[in-house]
C-alpha cells in the first residue's frame, strides 16, 4: 500500500499480487521477505521523491 500512497500504482499492484502469492505458495515461509522488500522500496522511493520535490511558495 505504501507504493500506491506514493503514487506508484503499478508497483503497488505488483506487490499486492506477489506478496500473498509468496505467503500461500511457500506456506508462510517467504511471505515476510516480500513484506520487508515492499516496505523498504516504498520508504526509499518516498524519500527520493521528497528529496527532489519542488516546493512552490
Amino acid at each position: 500500500m505504501g507504493q500506491i500512497y506514493n503514487g506508484d500504482i503499478l508497483r503497488g499492484l505488483f506487490w499486492l499480487i506477489i506478496t500473498p502469492g509468496f505467503w500461500v505458495g511457500t506456506g508462510g515461509c517467504l511471505g515476510w521477505v516480500c513484506h520487508i522488500i515492499a516496505a523498504a522500496t516504498a520508504y526509499n522511493r518516498a524519500e527520493a521523491k521528497e528529496k527532489y520535490r519542488v516546493t512552490v511558495i
